[in-house]
């Protein structure tokens, strides 16, 4: 890929997303818009480029984010924040909620769905004796609008069920539908999506959380970006609410209020009062 190319489309993606691919990633980035240039009838990536300098439009700009944006997840990833959810974070915060409280919970970057509706079915097997009292509100979104239109229908082929959702899971809250499995409407229902670009997020999003899990996302931003989105998500957190990042993530500053808290084999991040 030319210099100049690579140039314009990672330029064009960290200005819009703040997701920046660094050099090295030619490859990939390479890869993944020639896939996209095949499918809108151009050649080469030099021809949706040469196309693209000219005349930019919306849809064109949409469907280069879905390209380039990653989509990796699956049900009930890395297995144990959703066990120290299960056995820590949830009876405190249903706890703390009891009396006709809601429980706001943001899966930012939800991709295909998979995360949020993890939760849901955590809590409909687990603490469906407290909904009664407590409404528990699931927001979830993502940059990409071909991943919210999934996560949207909660549909799911055999191997994307296959990774990570116990049988008795997929039993109790999938209906299969040829050679694919949809989600029970009761779970769907737990949640809601939205198309949302991060860096927007202190003036799009209203909701203040008890609980926002944003794993893997600030690994693709540069320092400047990753701090920004950072504290957009912190100041979004109510008090006594928890943060969670990818298990490789750190985050990029410490603010005052904040205190680490290790439950399990897993890290969250607590906002104190």
């Amino acid at each position: 890929m030319k210099p100049e190319v690579f140039n314009f489309f990672t330029t064009l993606l960290e200005k819009i997303s703040g997701i920046s691919y660094r050099e090295g990633k030619e490859y990939l980035l390479e890869s993944r818009l020639t896939e996209l240039a095949i499918s809108l009838g151009y050649k080469s990536v030099d021809d949706l480029y040469n196309k693209l300098k000219n005349s930019l439009t919306p849809q064109l700009l949409t469907q280069i984010i879905d390209s380039l944006t990653t989509n990796e997840t699956y049900f009930f990833r890395d297995e144990h924040p959703f066990i120290a959810l299960k056995n820590s974070v949830l009876p405190e915060l249903f706890k703390l909620k009891q009396n006709n409280g809601v429980i706001n919970i943001w899966s930012a970057a939800c991709s295909t769905g998979q995360e949020p509706y993890s939760i849901a079915m955590l809590i409909l097997e687990h603490f469906s004796n407290y909904l009664t009292n407590t409404k528990v509100n699931i927001y979830a979104s993502d940059i990409s609008v071909s991943a919210i239109d999934r996560a949207k229908k909660g549909i799911y082929n055999q191997i994307e069920v296959n990774r990570g959702l116990p049988v008795q899971y997929l039993i109790k809250y999938f209906k299969q539908t040829g050679a694919a499995w949809e989600i029970d409407p009761k779970v769907k229902s737990m949640v809601k999506f939205e198309v949302l670009n991060l860096l927007e997020a202190d003036k799009r999003v209203k909701t203040k959380f008890d609980l926002i899990l944003c794993r893997y996302v600030l690994i693709y931003f540069s320092k400047e970006t990753k701090e920004r989105v950072f504290k957009i998500i912190w100041n979004i957190l109510n008090p006594l609410g928890y943060l969670l990042l990818g298990a490789t993530e750190i985050p990029p500053f410490t603010p005052l209020d904040m205190e680490k808290v290790m439950i399990g084999r897993s890290v969250f991040y607590k906002k104190k009062v």
